[in-house]
């Protein structure tokens, strides 16, 4: 009898203790509330592109929907409530400075299959209350890839969705988990 009780708790002590995985938290330390301010364009359209386009490509208002987007994942996520400048613990500011499309994918009379879509900030986390920085992050990115032809083709402009909803997770993920 006592072997199988042994044996029982065995398996319950392997299935309850988890995988052991952890991160720490800046949620869990000191801070409770954050507040996001609006991304500022730095992207220079003007500038010649290095691939050989004679300007960059840019869609308009892309730094409101990339601000509006964090602000979503942080309400998603549930980590930091979302509150006014002077009464948040953290700010997070950030620049937008590029919005890269790359042809990834060509044919066999060099049309462009896939391009792989960029978006790059600059940003920083700072303590409201004690006014220092907690992390700065330069060249942060999203990105997404998207076919131009075929049964998984889309467009640039539901390609750009998904390049901010991965941008906005990561700059969430960036700020909860202390790496």
């Amino acid at each position: 009898m006592r072997p199988r009780i042994l044996i029982y708790m065995i398996a319950a002590l392997f299935l309850f203790s988890g995988c052991g995985y952890s991160t720490r938290s800046l949620i869990k330390s000191r801070f409770k509330t954050v507040y996001v301010e609006p991304v500022k364009n730095k992207v220079d359209i003007t500038q010649e592109a290095a691939n050989q386009r004679l300007f960059r490509t840019y869609h308009p208002l892309l730094d409101r929907d990339i601000t509006n987007a964090i602000i979503e994942r942080y309400a998603f996520e549930g980590g930091l409530r979302l509150a006014q400048p002077r009464d948040a613990d953290i700010i997070l500011k950030a620049e937008l400075i590029d919005y890269r499309r790359d042809a990834l994918r060509y044919d066999d009379n060099d049309d462009v299959l896939e391009y792989r879509l960029t978006l790059i900030l600059n940003m920083a986390l700072r303590d409201n209350k004690n006014d220092e920085e907690v992390w700065s992050e330069a060249n942060f990115s999203g990105d997404t890839t998207y076919f131009v032809t075929g049964s998984q083709a889309k467009s640039e402009s539901s390609a750009v969705d998904a390049a901010i909803k991965d941008l906005a997770k990561r700059v969430v993920e960036r700020t909860i988990e202390d790496w």
